[in-house]
Order: structure tokens, then C-alpha cells, then sequence
């Protein structure tokens, strides 16, 4: 290793002691160990231009043991991305460019918002798909216009989550030769050594999850075994790459390398003074760079530069040879919505009989599929149920990279944490389907979609208690309170088969956050829009459905879902006892926040203080829509297992006990 070389490396480690040192908190050890291999993937493995992070043909970095985020900023900085010194100094600092776990969109050169572990992991997953499903659909025999690999740093932590062995089995199940991970295998966690928990052989593991695996052993400081390492498995497209590299947390710390004490906190100006004479570094000033190193490193800007350039060179000429699909490939780029691309979507009438929202999914998709082709996604397992098939498109598999439709096996976690790689990658829009009561497994991916403002599209199905005799390890119930508290999401539960149209058009429509969009297994009336408020006041996210007869009414009935038709026939039952009653249709709370104060008044008339809401789900957060004298029909139990009409029975959900609760609200 030349002189050079290695003060760069050391400058990497002492950047990453100093800003925890400074910030008195943060994960020095990591950032240490790691600085040889960061550097050489940096350096000398991958192709990318700091001067434009967003180039879509650039190689993906995943940290995906995000506390380690200070090895990240520094060589952020160190490349030449818009990451200044004074923001490392800035670490973990209000308003800082450079918060405690790497944030994306918040930070140049950031792809993916990483620190709960395992996500990371799966999320380069996802990008390795979308990379592999655009070049098999845009690459031609002699323009390969999408090529690229993604990288990805692991740690213990990340590889003992469970997320780690849903994503790595899929990414060896499709053969994901451009994703390349590295293993930081220090044998350290908080509590101390990870093998006091863990004595997997991760070696054996992922040979038979189908990946590469290439063990360097105790090489954690080599960087010539480092870099050939890299090269052997790029030149594995068949597989995905694990490299196995044991590496000294804290390196050169004289008393806290290797051991936890390195993990999780600083090390203390003086340990750090020693750590610095141990490196032979030439200054014990905090943030000091030498000249030779700057230089050095930020030769990867022009590079970059240049590398971007002879592929913006090879997309026009792309682009004269193939002018459809590079203007299919700008629209992917863009997601744009074709003219008329909704034209063949279904309008569906009361004589088309009762209908399960959850059906919607597949004449909504395939009435949209061949105009919106950036368009993907599948389900857990549950395409039957879920009905979330594009039927002119083959399976996305090893063989036929280019199908839309994903098999996602009983991974939930695993497709939502890769649904976000995919939508962060560029250029496709996923869908992820399930049961609703199994978002509980995907709760965590959805979070940090959410975090990330990432639209993607959740189709969760079998919504409430009217999944029926499956009973109530399947009947999702306090699910809706939990993912309204969620800051992002938008949560749409549609109450029939039009508002479900309208609400999979607000899902596609929202580019700000992800959209959640809640279906019934049972079958519910088509509503008589005829007679009705439109379907596409769904967007209002709360509508006045039926109206009052007369001026104001005596009491308003809300409610979502399946439950919107049972308040509109309670609605005429209470016409004959001179009691005037207005529906509004809700289907989501999120919607109906972005609305104006004035229409919100409207909707819910501040004089109109006796409300009753309605909705087969838990009644926390309702009270604030129905007030002070309102009352509510929920379920704040779990379910029970019989068919869902005798459920509706027992647990209040019928017109007659509807008629009931109103009434007792108009005569108090």
C-alpha cells in the first residue's frame, strides 16, 4: 500500500473519531475497520459522479449498518459530493446534513435511509432487481443503457435479523449477479461478543441461499485482496456476491479495539490522541485532511464526470437507433401518465352485483398495465386472494427478468424493505400486496417508506372482521388505528367497488409518501352513484355520500369501508322516525386533513355535534371526529372465527343496531 493509499484510509478512520468525538455520541469502531474497504469500493470499485448523485446509471452504495453512518459522510466528503467539513463537524446536529443514521434525501449521495438493520440489506435487493428488470427491458444487443451494480456493507446485527434471510433467499432465488455485499464480520455487539448470540455459518448460509461467496478471512486491512475480491464478484453475473471480511473494531485504538466499548459511543480525546500516534498520522488536530489526500481522493470527480458523459453519449445515440424505447425508458424515468391512461378503467353499476373491493386489484391493473408500464409489483404468496396480477406479463424470475408480476414468497418484511429499493432505485413505481393483519411483519419497511416519502403502493386485502371463519389470528383490528398514527402514509379503505377505482387513482397520483389502500374479502353493494355523491369525491377523503333532506341534519353517520353501505340503509330507517340523517363516506383521514377548513366544515358542520362513526376496527383516534357528544360502533376486542354476517351480529355492525345507537344520540 503506497503512502498515499494509506494516509487516505487513516484520514477516513480519523474524520469518523473526531465528529463522534465532537458530537459525544455516535459509532466510531465501525467506521475504523471499515475505512480499508469503504475506500477501495469508493476509490477504485465503483462508478458514479458525485458532481450528480442521481445519475441514473450509476452504481448504488447501501450502508446498510447505518450507525456506522460517519465512514459514509467521510467518504462523502473525501469524493466531492455536496457534504462540507463543518457538516461533519456538524454531526448529529440540528439541521445537519449529516444525522445520526444515514437519511435519504436529507443527504447527497445517501441512496437509502438505513439504521433498524437488515433493512439496508433488502433494500439493495430491490435495486439489484430493478436494475436487472430495466436492462432486460431497455438493453438491445448493442446498447446496454442500464448497467450497474449495487453495493452493500453488512454487519453482524444486520445478518441475525430475519429480514436478512428473506432478502438474501430472494435475491439467490433470481440470481441478482450485480449485487454485491460485504460482510463486515468484526464479532462485536453491544452486549459484547457476537458470538454469545450467534454462531451461524454464514458461509454455508448463503452458499445455500445460492449466492457467491468469497471468505478473505483476517484481510480486513489488505486492500489488494480487498479490490480482487470486488473484481471476482463483478465478474459473477449468475450470482449475487457476499464477501466475508473480519475486520478489528476500533483499529489501533490502544484500548478499546475490539471490544464493545468500540461500538457505540466515543472514544475520548485522549484514546483518540493515541489512536492517531498508533496510525503515524501527522496531526492529532481534530478534522485535520492532508493536502495529498484531498487531492487524492476527489480525483474520483473527474472520473465520474467523465464516466457519466460517455454514457450520456452512448443514450444518444441510444436514442437515434431506438427512439421508442428511449422514449419509453423517459417515461419510466419520470413515471408520466400517458393521455388517457385511465380511459379503460371499469365504471361498475349496482347490476353488476355485489363485489369484494379486494377484486377491484386486478380490473384496475389490467385496465391500466399497458399504458403505465413503469408499473410493478406482487403479493406475499397471495395473488389469488389479492388479485394483484398483470395478466399480459410474465413473473419477474432469474430467466425472465423482464416480467412485472413479482413472486414474492411469504416474505412480508422482505417485500416492502425491497418494494422501497425498487422505488428508490428509479424508474418503476412497485406495488406490495398481502393481508391486511400481516402488515404487523411489514410494519417496519412501511415506516421507513414513509421517512423516505417514497410512494409505494400497498395493496393489503381481507380488511377487517369480515374475513370470517379464518378467525381472529386473521382478522386485523387495531391495524387502521396503528397506520393512521404513521406519519406519511396515506390509508385509504374504499366503500365500494368505484371509490376503490378512485382510490388506486390517489395512490398512483401521490408522489409524496406511500399509500396504503385497505380491501374486504367479503362482497359489498355497488353503491347507486346515480343517486349517490361520485366516487371521485374519494379524493376529498371524506364526502357527504347521502345528504340530509332538510337544511341541517340531526345527526351524521361516518363511516368507512364496508360499513358506509350499513349506514346508508340505517339512513332511510331513520327518515321513518322524522330523524334526518346525512352519511359521509371517509375512506381516509389522511386525505381529508390536506382539505380546507371550509370543506371540512362542510363535511362535518362543527354545529352537528351528534355523530356516530362506524368502522370494524379499533375506535382509538375516532373521537376526534366524533367529539364530545358523538358515539362510535368499533371493535376494541379481537374477532372470533365464524362467517363474517353472524360476526357483523354479535359484534353490533347491522342496520338495526346502527338505528339504535343514532337514535339514543338524537333523543340525549
Amino acid at each position: 500500500m503506497d503512502k498515499t493509499t494509506n494516509l487516505a484510509i487513516d484520514t477516513i478512520r480519523t474524520l469518523s473519531m473526531d465528529a463522534v468525538q465532537k458530537a459525544n455520541s455516535g459509532h466510531p469502531g465501525t467506521p475504523m475497520a471499515l475505512a480499508p474497504a469503504a475506500y477501495v469500493l469508493y476509490k477504485n470499485i465503483m462508478n458514479y459522479n458525485p458532481r450528480n448523485p442521481n445519475w441514473i446509471n450509476r452504481d448504488r452504495f447501501v450502508l446498510s449498518c447505518g450507525h456506522a453512518s460517519m465512514l459514509q459522510y467521510s467518504l462523502l466528503y473525501l469524493t466531492g459530493f455536496d457534504v462540507t467539513l463543518d457538516d461533519l463537524k456538524d454531526f448529529r446536529q440540528w439541521g445537519s446534513k449529516t444525522a445520526g443514521h444515514p437519511e435519504y434525501g436529507h443527504t447527497p449521495g445517501v441512496e437509502t435511509t438505513t439504521g433498524p438493520l437488515g433493512q439496508g440489506f433488502a433494500n439493495a435487493v430491490g435495486m439489484a432487481m430493478a436494475e436487472k428488470h430495466m436492462a432486460a427491458v431497455f438493453n438491445t444487443d448493442n446498447h446496454e443503457i442500464i448497467d450497474h451494480h449495487t453495493y452493500c456493507i453488512c454487519s453482524d446485527g444486520d445478518l441475525m435479523e430475519g429480514i436478512s434471510h428473506e432478502a438474501a433467499s430472494i435475491a439467490g432465488h433470481l440470481k441478482l449477479g450485480k449485487l454485491i455485499c460485504l460482510f463486515d464480520d468484526n464479532n462485536i455487539t453491544i452486549e459484547g461478543k457476537a458470538s454469545m448470540s450467534c454462531s451461524d455459518d454464514q458461509v454455508a448460509r448463503f452458499k445455500a441461499h445460492g449466492w457467491q461467496v468469497i471468505d478473505l478471512g483476517e484481510k480486513g486491512n489488505d486492500i489488494d485482496a480487498i479490490e480482487e475480491a470486488f473484481q471476482e464478484a463483478k465478474s459473477n453475473t449468475d450470482q449475487p456476491s457476499m464477501i466475508i471480511l473480519k475486520t478489528t473494531i476500533g483499529y489501533g485504538s490502544p484500548n478499546k479495539q475490539n471490544t464493545p466499548g468500540a461500538h457505540g459511543s466515543p472514544l475520548g480525546d485522549e484514546e483518540i490522541v493515541k489512536t492517531k500516534e498508533y496510525y503515524e498520522f501527522p496531526s492529532a488536530e481534530p478534522f485535520f485532511i492532508p493536502d495529498d489526500v484531498l487531492n487524492h481522493m476527489r480525483t474520483v470527480v473527474e472520473a465520474g464526470v467523465e464516466s457519466e458523459t460517455k454514457w450520456n453519449d452512448r443514450l444518444a445515440k441510444y436514442q437515434k437507433d431506438h427512439p421508442k424505447l428511449a422514449e419509453k425508458l423517459h417515461t419510466h424515468l419520470n413515471h408520466s401518465f400517458p393521455e388517457n391512461w385511465d380511459s379503460e378503467v371499469p365504471v361498475f353499476s349496482p347490476k353488476d352485483g355485489p363485489m369484494a373491493t379486494r377484486a377491484v386489484n386486478s380490473s384496475f391493473l389490467n385496465a391500466v398495465a399497458d399504458k403505465l408500464t413503469w408499473l410493478v409489483g406482487g403479493s406475499a404468496d397471495l395473488e389469488p386472494s389479492t388479485k394483484t396480477l398483470i395478466k399480459n406479463s410474465d413473473y419477474f424470475q432469474s430467466e425472465t427478468p423482464q416480467g412485472r408480476n413479482i413472486a414474492w414468497g411469504i416474505r412480508e418484511l422482505g417485500m416492502c424493505a425491497a418494494s422501497s429499493g425498487i422505488q428508490l432505485h428509479g424508474g418503476l413505481r412497485p406495488y406490495a400486496a398481502t393481508f391486511f393483519v400481516f402488515t404487523d411483519y411489514a410494519r417496519p419497511a412501511i415506516r421507513l417508506a414513509a421517512l423516505m416519502n417514497q410512494p409505494v403502493i400497498y395493496a393489503m386485502t381481507h380488511d377487517s372482521i369480515g374475513l370470517g371463519e379464518d378467525g381472529p389470528t386473521h382478522q386485523p383490528i387495531e391495524h387502521l388505528a396503528s397506520l393512521r398514527a404513521m406519519p406519511g402514509l396515506t390509508v385509504i379503505r374504499p366503500a365500494d367497488a368505484n371509490e376503490t377505482t378512485e382510490a388506486w387513482k390517489a395512490a398512483l397520483k401521490n408522489q409524496s409518501g406511500p399509500t396504503m389502500l385497505v380491501l374486504t374479502r367479503q362482497k359489498l353493494p355497488i353503491l347507486d352513484r346515480d343517486k349517490y355523491a361520485p366516487a371521485d369525491m374519494l379524493h376529498k377523503g371524506a364526502y357527504v355520500i347521502s345528504p340530509e333532506k332538510g337544511s341541517t341534519p340531526d345527526v351524521v353517520l361516518i363511516g368507512t369501508g364496508s360499513e358506509v353501505h350499513l349506514l346508508i340503509q340505517a339512513q332511510e330507517e331513520l327518515h321513518k322516525d322524522n330523524i334526518d340523517a346525512r352519511v359521509v363516506s371517509m375512506p381516509s383521514w389522511e386525505l381529508f386533513e390536506q382539505q380546507s377548513n371550509e370543506y371540512q366544515e362542510k363535511v362535518l358542520p362543527a354545529g352537528v355535534r351528534k355523530r356516530l362513526a362506524v368502522e370494524t376496527g379499533a375506535s382509538l383516534g375516532w373521537h376526534r371526529w366524533v367529539g364530545d357528544q358523538g358515539d362510535l360502533i368499533t371493535v376494541d376486542h379481537f374477532g372470533a372465527s365464524a362467517p363474517y354476517e353472524e360476526i357483523f351480529e354479535h359484534f353490533g355492525f347491522t342496520v338495526e343496531n346502527i338505528v339504535k345507537k343514532a337514535k339514543a344520540l338524537h333523543n340525549n
